[in-house]
């Protein structure tokens, strides 16, 4: 079965809601899906923060990884939030459980959410 628009679209928004409900469950409740907003997106996931640092995510659910030019966009989006983090969170195939999902950041990223300072 081949993937169309309508329903890539409709299994990252799944992704995106089953992360983001994760995420609140274990992190903070007010973590929550975030609203497109065009050319000044701003990620998928709002209300993550490490510290005083905020953390933009940018969710995947894709059939071919793409793992720079997440990081790309992710970063853009981290810029237009003013976030000192940036995270990719894709899907990995033959699991449902959002904890087995992968995590993909730098390692400016990972310096900055560890130290809170962005080298």
């Amino acid at each position: 079965m081949s993937r169309t628009r309508a329903s890539a679209r409709a299994a990252g928004t799944r992704f995106e809601t089953m992360i983001a409900r994760y995420l609140a469950e274990h992190v903070d409740d007010r973590i929550e899906r975030r609203t497109k907003a065009g050319n000044r997106d701003r990620g998928d996931i709002s209300g993550l923060r490490h510290g005083p640092a905020r953390v933009v995510v940018e969710c995947k659910d894709v059939t071919r990884m793409n793992l720079a030019g997440w990081v790309t966009e992710t970063d853009t989006e981290r810029s237009n939030d003013d976030a000192a983090v940036g995270i990719v969170i894709h899907k990995r195939r033959g699991t449902q459980d959002p904890g087995d999902q992968y995590v993909t950041m730098t390692v400016r990223d990972l310096v900055s959410l560890l130290t809170g300072t962005r080298p």
